[in-house]
């Protein structure tokens, strides 16, 4: 069962909720967790695990073969991005814009645009008794996320069976990245916290996977300040709340230092226990 952890914007608890639930769920079982926000992964802060796989991933950018081309134009008509454009005697390629759909490639009559590797970033493959744990992080410049996003959960797709439980810990918003994130999860848990700002962008999330058709749920993080406008609205729209994570010093204090939480605070250990019976029945239920 692939689970999607996400949330309409940063700051929310993505990556502790996603780290803490992974190391629960270790404790009985395989589990694998993917930090898909690569443009800045920091789950890993959080993991204690030996290295056992590294790749580099690329993506393929068209290069122009001056011989051969016949200045037509069709490479700048077909491309969607701008990232193939004719000026004068010449092609330029503009590898930030390319999306590697082919277009320009493939419909060329003489072949004067080849395709070529270029490097975005790298996959890190780690090992932590029954947790599995992937992060790919992008190159420094590189502007696109979703290729690298679409390769890791590949990797994870080629490398382990679909029977083990499989967390994502998604990027923030509700942009191309999480859409890529989220596309084939089985479920995914919308992070927030009770003011204002969280409930704003909550609705924004919640309109996202409403859209994709994803089943949801929320899990109410820094429980205990702000008010109780989040509680109110689920109820309002029938969306199950999985836990509310009460906002306490300890846990900042834990999180600050690059340590797990679920272990050392009771009160989060229990809801973090209420969200893995949720996903085990969810899980079960998939099974069927």
């Amino acid at each position: 069962m692939n689970i999607a952890i996400a949330s309409g914007k940063g700051g929310t608890g993505k990556t502790t909720l996603s780290t803490n639930l992974a190391m629960l769920l270790a404790e009985s079982q395989k589990v694998v967790l993917s930090d898909l926000d690569v443009e800045e992964p920091n789950s890993g802060l959080f993991i204690e695990a030996e290295l056992l796989h590294e790749e580099n991933k690329f993506k393929m950018i068209p290069e122009w073969t001056k011989d051969k081309c016949t200045l037509c134009g069709i490479c700048q008509d077909v491309c969607n991005f701008h990232a193939v454009i004719q000026l004068g005697t010449k092609i330029m390629v503009f590898p930030q814009l390319c999306h590697s759909c082919y277009a320009c490639s493939e419909l060329c009559p003489t072949e004067a645009l080849p395709m070529i590797p270029k490097k975005m970033g790298v996959l890190k493959h780690f090992n932590s008794g029954n947790l599995s744990f992937i992060e790919s992080r992008l190159d420094i410049g590189e502007e696109q996320a979703v290729p690298l996003i679409a390769q890791t959960i590949q990797y994870v797709n080629e490398n382990f069976s679909d029977n083990i439980i499989r967390i994502y810990d998604a990027p923030p918003g509700t942009s191309c990245p999480v859409i890529e994130a989220t596309k084939d999860a089985d479920f995914v848990m919308l992070v927030t916290e009770p003011t204002p700002f969280g409930l704003h962008d909550l609705k924004l999330a919640m309109e996202t996977m409403r859209e994709l058709k994803k089943d949801f749920g929320v899990v109410v993080n820094r429980y205990g300040i702000g008010n109780d406008d989040v509680l109110k609205y689920c109820t309002t729209e029938a969306i199950p709340i999985l836990a509310k994570i009460p906002n306490d010093r300890r846990i900042a204090e834990l999180y600050s230092s690059g340590k797990l939480i679920y272990n050392q605070h009771p009160e989060v250990r229990k809801q973090l226990d209420s969200i893995k019976n949720c996903i085990l029945e969810l899980n079960q239920m998939s099974a069927r």
